[in-house]
Order: C-alpha cells, then structure tokens, then sequence
C-alpha cells in the first residue's frame, strides 16, 4: 500500500493522531499537500522555528504560536465541520516534556469530535509510552524504482541538459542510486549531470560510488563492489556447486517456474578459511549488490539508537533488493553477559524474526567464528537454506589456494612446485597459505629483487606457527561440531574431490 493510500485510510477512519517515520520531509510535505489539495483538506505544518504555516494555498491569517503549548491550544480549538491536517515537524525533541505530552493527549482524545487531525514527522520510531494507544505510525519507504526514475527525468527535463543513456542504461543507473531517498538520489544525478551537461553510461560508476559513502553514512552497513568470482576461490567445491544452482534464483524466469528465492545460508568454521571471501564471491558470481551489515556497528549509546539502526539497515537491504546482505560476526549481535538492558536481545530478535518473515529477496550471508555463542534458534532451518562449515583445507584445496595466489601476483604456478607446497601447508588455512606467499616475495624483493621460488615459500610456511597448532583446542572443537551432523561440509570428503565424485556418479 502507498503513503498515500495509507494516510487516506486513517485519516477517513478518524484517526486523529499519525506518526509518519521519515528523513525525507519535503518528499512528505508535497505528498500531504497533494493528497489534501485533491480531498479538499487543509494543511497546515507546526515547528519550533517559523510556528504555523500554509501548506494548502490559502490566504486566511494564522495564529502566532511559537511555543507547543500554545500550538496545541490553537489545534485543540478547531471547528468541528473543518477538515484540518496538522503536521507537527521534529515534534518528537519535545516528547520529553510531560506537560506537552499530557496536553497533547488531551487534544487528541477533543479532536475525535471533529474532522481534524494531527500528523507528527519524526527520523526516529520510538514514541513515548503514554501515546503509544492514541498514535498510529506509517513509515515512508525510501524510494522505489518509479520514484527514481521520476527525479531523473526531472532534471533532464531541464534546459541544457541531455541525456546519451540507453534503455538499458537509465536503468542501471537508477538501480544504481535504489536505497538513496529522493533528495540524495537529485543531488547524485545533478553532481554526475554538472560535469559536462550530459549522463552517459560512465556516470553509472560515479553514482555507485555516491551510494557506497551515503550508505556508509548509515553506520552499521557498507556497500561492496563484486569484485571477486569463483576463480579466487581455492577449493570449496561443495558450497561452489550449491550457489551454481541457485545463480538464476532471482531471474524472472526462475519466478515464472515458481521457485522462491533463496533465503540465504549461514558460513560458520575456522578463522582464515575464506568466509568473508566467499560472501564477496557470491555477490560476484550472482551479479548481484553486496551490503555488509556489521553487527558490532548496530549498537550506539542512546536509548533506542540501536534498535533505530537496525530497523533502518534492514529497510535500506529490502530497497535495493534483490541484493546479498552479509551479516559478518553474527555472533557479536549477542551480549555474553545480558549488562546491556536486554538491548543486543532485542536487535538480535529483530533480526531473527526479519530473516524468518521476509518476503523481500534479500540472500543473507552471515558468517560466524564463535559457535559456541551462537543460540539454536538461529541455526534452525527457515531462517537459512543451508549452513556450510568451512574446514581447514584438504591437499587438493591447498594446491589450487597456492595456484590462486601465485596467479594473483602475476606468476606462473606452473613454475612452483605446487605439490610439494600444498603437502608441506598441511594444517594450514587459505589466509596463512596467501601470508606465505607474500612474506616469499619480501625474501625474493630483498634478495636483488629476483623472482622467489618455492623454496622461499616453505620457508616461508615453516617460520609461521599456523591455527591448527595455536588454537588446536579450538579447532578441534570445531570439526566436532561438523562430524555431529549440525552443517554441511563447504568442501568435499579429502578423498573425494568434485571429479571423482562426478566419476562415480557416472559410474
């Protein structure tokens, strides 16, 4: 249901108290001022600074009141046969103050007698206790497809100003600026249109980038580019096949078969083993945008702030759908001490209860290192189509993360001893695998900046202590964890590489 529609319906049914969530005011203000205009209502806005102002045309007198209270009395003295629309903007800094709460309750329940009602503005959800059975609240949804695609050719509408954009490309630029509101999304279009007087297809870019640092903004989500595709990825063969079946998921033929979108899987196992990796790989392989919710990120130091943060996050994730969010260290979501008032209970429980209901296709990736702080509720299937565990890497894995790596930095595995490598990283992680590497290039750097071979590299591996050495315990317990049957292996049986499970199953 749209705004508008949904204004309509409170205000026909009498309702005389609306809390509208927003940060885009103006876009608010010209859609009341339209919807009052076409049902002959009058619109009149409130705040701090200028008190009561025409929002309607009209040329009547207003009263002079700069203080609520005030406000409130004037509201409070409507006719019945009016049909008045009070919108109260940044009203909710005053709902600390128990006597315009107490007088803004009064008026409410004296403005049922009549035609009139009061609408409140406010960036923030939170409404104090004593309204929350007089008050119905409506959230502005950031802008959709049309939307944006309305402000854009707004401004090419303009004198001077051209477009060189194809079809397809005024649509990729407007998915680019989806999760942008309407007036960021006009400022972007005007920063790419002001270089030359045109768009063109190399705006797209500049766009993009626009939203990362808007999104980042956002402090708890982060905008990734997809870079990375499954050639970076050593190994993983199992978990590789999974999301090659699912790599149409979100194409319209998949919704005309009837397949429902995935919901998204959960990546759980040792440190090092490419988790955030295979989050990017992902996104990349599916084409999809990348958003990474930090879950430490959610939290602030007001009373409300985090649960605002995480509402917000998850509304900005369902606009740019379809997308992949990955939540990274999902375990940091949870308190280990329950001290903080039951504030990371209640994010937390938002969060589960989202990835349970959501229709929107958003695919979650959450990854997590600490299994022992992760509640059964999460792992149970419906919030996640699979969960995946990540182990240390086999003797084939480790022989295609070398080739990965040394292949990354412009060399020719064929001129390493790979086997012997992948043999002698025996325990290792992918992470300490590329470290190796690297601290071979400092050798052969400082050495006459010659070429480094691979006896560099098994020096190389044999100065670093790796994890299954310095966290045996904690490995240990992990791989425990994946024999008792609580996850899907992301690789295949050390024996039992993807080829000769293909043999077999010819066979």
């Amino acid at each position: 249901m749209t705004f508008t529609a949904q204004i309509d319906q409170y205000l026909r049914s009498r309702a005389t108290l609306i809390h509208v969530i927003t940060r885009e005011e103006p876009r608010v203000l010209g859609e009341l001022k339209a919807y009052c205009e076409k049902t002959k209502r009058n619109a009149i806005s409130w705040d701090l600074a200028d008190g009561f102002v025409w929002i309607t045309d009209s040329k009547s007198p207003l009263v002079t009141a700069v203080d609520p209270i005030t406000a409130l009395e004037t509201i409070e003295s409507s006719k019945k046969e009016q049909h008045n629309v009070y919108i109260l903007r940044d009203f909710h800094e005053l709902w600390t103050n128990s006597q315009v709460k107490r007088k803004l309750r009064s008026v409410v329940e004296k403005l049922k007698q009549t035609r009139s009602s009061i609408i409140i503005l406010s960036p923030v959800s939170q409404v104090p206790d004593e309204l929350q059975n007089s008050i119905v609240s409506i959230e502005l949804e950031l802008p959709a497809y049309a939307d944006i695609e309305a402000v854009l050719d707004h401004l090419l509408a303009s004198p001077g100003v051209s477009s060189e954009l194809s079809a397809l490309g005024k649509e990729k630029i407007i998915q680019a600026a989806l999760g942008l509101t309407a007036d960021q999304a006009q400022r972007v279009f005007a920063r790419a249109i002001i270089k030359d007087g045109k768009l063109s297809h190399n705006d797209i870019e500049l766009v993009t980038a626009e939203k990362k640092q808007i999104i980042r903004e956002s402090q708890a989500l982060e905008f990734y580019s997809t870079l990375e595709t499954v050639e970076n990825i050593g190994g993983l063969d199992n978990l590789k096949n999974w999301l090659k079946l699912r790599e149409k998921a979100f194409s319209k033929e998949a919704k005309a078969y009837g397949l429902p979108s995935p919901k998204g899987i959960a990546l759980i196992g040792i440190p090092g083993t490419g988790k955030s990796l295979t989050a990017k790989m992902i996104a990349g392989l599916w084409q999809l945008p990348l958003l990474r919710l930090d879950m430490g990120a959610l939290f602030g130091s007001l009373v409300g702030e985090s649960e605002e943060r995480t509402r917000r996050a998850i509304k900005l994730a369902e606009t740019i759908a379809p997308c992949i969010l990955w939540i990274d260290e999902i375990e940091k979501g949870l308190s280990q001490d329950g001290g903080d008032s039951g504030t990371s209970a209640r994010v937390f429980g938002s969060i589960l209860t989202w990835m349970q209901e959501k229709t929107a296709p958003v695919f979650t990736v959450a990854t997590a290192n600490d299994i022992s702080r992760m509640p059964a509720e999460l792992l149970r299937k419906g919030r996640f189509d699979e969960i995946f565990f990540l182990d240390l890497p086999t003797l084939d894995e480790r022989k295609e993360i070398f080739t990965v790596h040394l292949s990354k930095r412009n060399r020719l595995p064929v001129e390493y001893d790979i086997q012997l490598l992948a043999e002698a990283a025996e325990g290792y992680v992918g992470s300490e695998i590329e470290q190796a590497i690297i601290d071979a290039m400092y050798i052969g750097f400082n050495d006459g900046m010659r070429n480094f071979h691979t006896q560099d590299i098994l020096q190389s591996l044999q100065n670093q202590v790796s994890l299954s050495i310095s966290q045996k315990e904690t490995i240990q317990f992990l791989r425990n964890w994946l024999h008792e049957g609580r996850a899907l292996s992301a690789s295949y049986p050390e024996k039992e590489t993807a080829e000769n499970l293909s043999v077999k199953l010819k066979s």
